[in-house]
Parts: structure tokens; C-alpha cells; sequence
């Protein structure tokens, strides 16, 4: 049986026993609380009654609220009882969400400073709970978020502890369980940042809306429908009439998409250094480095104009390294490309072998452009991407729109390019044993070619150039081909413009050179074996 090598090219009221999360059995003796004054203000009503049941009880002495203990950071509301003997009285426990209580200082004792350089890094002490209660974006819903206020008693500056100056003081694994972003009228929870963080061509801020919209509809009917099931055996009874029942709150407008958006940039601002670290830890060993203008012509506002190059470099993998804005090529990348040259070597990794450009690959006189700009990697090798070299006799055709422009650069990259014999070979036998396993008749050598298709030929074969000499003979008889009345339509028009391909043929003949593989270097990996 032949084995085959496949290869990869490196380019409400309810009771407390039906509770869901009942409280702890000595808050039952604890005497109830009333709210924070400012508390009442912030929440809906139908919040009020089971936070103050279960966040909250009254001091012996003074009868003022303080929290419960111990603490949790999330808080859910008591579910309505399963089975109604009364009629509801009102839809509001069927609409009550969670809430979170973020205080590091009191749940984990961190030692949270001021943040002013006058006051020395002074110990922040407790100032009792903030009074703004924020309402936060979920996937389904809304939950609620407080947190504690701290203040510094040398300077008297007070913070709330979702502030950045805050978080900032944490370490990652407690800071990792705040859970949203925090703007001026709205707050975002981060299971819905997370959903924006894969920016793909069908994941926009407007499709987001679109699910969040579904998501937050589905929930609300089924509260709904909760609450109109548990009112239905009353509306039979004389003694309650279907008009004593509240109607049910209406659904809550969800943000527009435009501060989706908003939020998505704040989010990437907030793990600016983090994805600074994952672009600044990308390596490889070929790179491939192209300018375009067409990124720079987009550019709108106070950018436009700005820049007339967008440069990036990229490796086998066709991951970006960097990628870089100037007014101009050449000695405007020097910056680049040292910085490059110190990843590497800060990071301790081999230096690449192989860099692939579009321009200033070889030059007459010493080194040449590329090779000079890094020159901190004394064996690389920098060739001319071939297909770069195939446009620039594109530019020699009278037309793209010609029908033989498709067969000449065909041909053209025939004319480089040639596949591995032995990996020809190997395939042939194997199409030779899948013919004999199959009892087809007599096996020839044309019926194996015709067998054999150009998916395996790619899965299975590598290609390799052909050497200057070859090369320089083929695409030579190309260009003499179809410079003459082979290289005319039906109508009498000719493919190439004389003058100009002849012009090209003789510029780009000294790159024959640059286009070849690069010496002991292989530029596939093998994926699997077939057997």
C-alpha cells in the first residue's frame, strides 16, 4: 500500500422556604431593615422589598440599616411560590433581577491606597455603601450593581469601588470577577463585551442588537406568561374580577448599537496592554512584508491624508506581526524593522530565515535595501513574492478584459513553478493501487494522469521553482508566443503591447534570481499521512 504525504504550504410575597437561594437561618432572627434613603431613589419599587429582606438588617442600637454577613457578590431575588393560593398582588416578584455587590475592601480586606501622589499611598478606610445603584446590560435582562465608597481621610477624596483608580489596584483574579463596563448613562455586563470581542464580518454591533433584542423579548414574555398563568384560576371566581390585575411592566428598551459600539472600543482600550502582548508574541521563520495603498486611501477625517502607506508583515502562518502607517517607503520602515529585529531577540527567538517583498529585493551594488534594514539578522534571506513579480507583466497586456489574459498567466506561473517528481511519482502509485483495487481494466500511464485531480495534486505534491536558467528560457518563449498572431483574439487584438512587455521582460530578468526557493530551507510541513 503507498503511503502519501499531504503538505501545507507556509504561507412577590412568597414564603422563605420557596425561596431558590434562601438566606443564611441567622438573618431570620435578625430584625428587617429599611433601605438607604438614596437607594430607594435609584432602584425600582419592586426591588425595594427583597433586598431590604435580604441584603439589609437594623442595628439594636440605632435602628439605621447595615449589611448582613457574611457577604457574596451576587444576590437573586426569591422565585414566586410554585403553587398560588391567593391571587398575585401584583406582578412585581415576577420581575425582580439579581443584584451584585462589589466591595474588595470589606469582602477581602485588600489594602487599597489613594491614588493622589500628595497623600502618599494613605490607606483607604469604609464609607458606607455608594449611593448611585447602576443598572447593568445582560444577555437575557438587567441586574442591578452596588458597591461600596471609600474614602481617604487625609485628603477626604472618596471612591466609589467600581472607580478605575480601584480596579486598577487589584490583582488579575479578583479583578477578573467585577463583571461589567461601566459608561455614563448605561452599564455593559462582559458576557455581552465577549460577544463583540470576534469582530467578523457577521458578527456586527447590529447583529448583536438583533439577539440581544430576541434574547431580552423570550425572558420577558416568559415572566409574563408566568405571571398571567398564576392569575388565570382567580379569573373564574366571583369574588375577584380579571380587571383587579395589574398589567405587567413593559419591556425595557435595550441601548442603540451605536453604544454597543462604544462600549466595544472602551473595552478594547481597557486590555490595550493585553493585546499589545499577544500582537508583540506573534514569531515566525518566512515573513512577508507588503505595502498597499488601499488601506490609506480610506482613511476619513482629521486622518485623511495623514499616511500614503500601510505596511504590514506577516508570517508562514498568515498571522500579522505589524503593521505600520507612513508618508513613504524605504527609509520610512527603518523604525519598523529594528523594532522587529529587538522582538526577536528580546524574546529569545531564532531570527527568521526567509523575507518575501514586494520591492528592493536585490541591488548591484552591495547589500541590498531590505537586507541593510535588517541587518541585525546577518542569514536572512529576502527573495521577490512571486506574485508580485507575475503582476508587473500584467502590466504589459492591452487589456485584462482580453480572453487569453487568463491562459497567459497560467502559463506565466507554469513557467516558475514545477511540481516535486518524487512527490509526483508517489502519487501515481498510489492512483495506481486504488485503480487495481477497484478491478478497472488495463492501467495506463494516461489513465492515471487523467485520475489524478488538482486537489491531490496540491494536497499531495509540492511545488518547487524551476532555477534561472529554465526559467529564463520558458517565460522567454511565453512571451515570444504570444507577442506574435498566437497571441491575438478572434478579432485581430493582440494580449501584450509589444514595447512594453519587451521593456518588462528586459527589467525584470535580473529578479530571476530573487524569485527562486531559498537554499536549504523547506517551505512546506508535512499535515498527515494517507495509507
Amino acid at each position: 500500500m503507498q503511503t502519501l504525504k499531504t503538505y501545507k504550504a507556509l504561507a412577590a410575597t412568597v414564603p422563605r422556604d420557596a425561596c431558590a437561594d434562601p438566606p443564611p437561618a441567622a438573618l431570620l432572627h435578625q430584625p428587617s431593615a429599611e433601605l438607604p434613603s438614596h437607594w430607594k431613589d435609584q432602584l425600582p419599587p419592586y426591588q425595594h422589598e427583597w433586598i431590604r429582606h435580604t441584603l439589609f438588617k437594623a442595628n439594636p442600637r440605632t435602628g439605621k440599616p447595615e449589611l448582613v454577613s457574611p457577604l457574596k457578590l451576587w444576590w437573586y431575588p426569591p422565585q414566586p411560590a410554585l403553587i398560588h393560593t391567593q391571587p398575585p398582588a401584583s406582578p412585581d416578584h415576577f420581575f425582580c433581577r439579581p443584584l451584585f455587590l462589589w466591595m474588595p475592601q470589606k469582602m477581602w480586606l485588600f489594602p487599597l491606597v489613594c491614588v493622589r501622589p500628595a497623600c502618599g499611598k494613605h490607606r483607604l478606610t469604609a464609607a458606607g455603601v455608594y449611593r448611585t445603584v447602576r443598572k447593568v446590560l445582560d444577555i437575557d435582562g438587567w441586574y442591578d450593581l452596588a458597591t461600596e465608597y471609600l474614602e481617604c481621610k487625609r485628603c477626604s477624596k472618596k471612591y466609589p469601588a467600581w472607580s478605575e483608580d480601584i480596579l486598577g489596584q487589584l490583582d488579575v483574579g479578583h479583578r477578573s470577577k467585577f463583571p461589567a463596563l461601566l459608561t455614563y448613562r448605561y452599564s455593559c455586563g462582559i458576557r455581552v463585551l465577549r460577544m463583540m470581542r470576534e469582530r467578523t464580518m457577521g458578527n456586527s454591533v447590529t447583529q448583536l442588537y438583533k439577539k440581544l433584542q430576541e434574547q431580552h423579548s423570550e425572558a420577558w414574555m416568559e415572566r409574563v406568561l408566568q405571571y398571567l398563568t398564576a392569575c388565570e384560576p382567580f379569573t373564574r371566581s366571583a369574588v375577584v374580577r380579571p380587571s383587579g390585575f395589574a398589567e405587567p411592566p413593559c419591556l425595557t428598551a435595550l441601548p442603540k448599537p451605536k453604544w454597543l459600539l462604544a462600549v466595544y472600543a472602551r473595552d478594547v482600550l481597557s486590555r490595550l496592554h493585553e493585546v499589545k502582548a499577544k500582537i508583540t508574541s506573534i514569531f515566525g521563520s518566512v515573513l512577508k512584508m507588503d505595502s498597499t495603498k488601499k488601506v490609506t486611501k480610506k482613511l476619513a477625517g482629521a486622518a485623511a491624508g495623514t499616511a500614503a502607506w500601510c505596511t504590514n508583515v506577516g508570517n508562514e502562518y498568515g498571522q500579522v506581526l505589524v503593521s505600520v502607517l507612513t508618508a513613504g517607503e524605504g527609509q520610512a520602515l527603518d523604525t519598523m524593522a529594528a523594532g522587529l529585529v529587538k522582538r526577536y531577540r528580546e524574546a529569545g527567538e531564532a531570527p527568521p530565515k526567509v523575507i518575501y517583498v514586494d520591492r528592493d529585493c536585490c541591488s548591484q551594488h552591495g547589500p541590498c535595501r531590505v537586507k541593510a534594514m535588517f541587518a541585525g539578522w546577518d542569514e536572512l534571506q529576502v527573495r521577490l513574492d512571486i506574485w508580485h513579480f507575475m503582476r508587473r507583466f500584467a502590466a504589459g497586456v492591452t487589456t485584462e478584459a482580453h480572453p487569453l489574459y487568463g491562459i497567459f498567466m497560467a502559463r506565466l506561473s507554469t513557467c516558475i513553478f514545477e511540481w516535486d517528481p518524487e512527490d509526483v511519482a508517489a502519487l501515481r502509485r498510489a492512483k495506481e493501487g486504488e485503480l487495481a483495487a477497484r478491478s478497472v481494466g488495463n492501467i495506463s500511464e494516461e489513465a492515471v494522469t487523467t485520475r489524478i485531480t488538482r486537489r491531490e495534486l496540491a494536497l499531495h505534491c509540492r511545488r518547487r521553482t524551476r532555477g534561472v536558467e529554465e526559467t529564463n528560457r520558458l517565460i522567454g518563449s511565453l512571451i515570444s508566443l504570444f507577442d506574435s498572431a498566437s497571441g491575438k483574439d478572434t478579432l485581430g487584438v493582440p494580449l501584450l503591447d509589444h514595447e512594453r512587455i519587451q521593456q518588462i521582460w528586459m527589467e525584470q530578468q535580473k529578479h530571476l534570481g530573487c524569485i527562486q526557493d531559498p537554499e536549504d530551507f523547506q517551505l512546506y510541513i508535512k499535515t498527515g499521512t494517507l495509507k
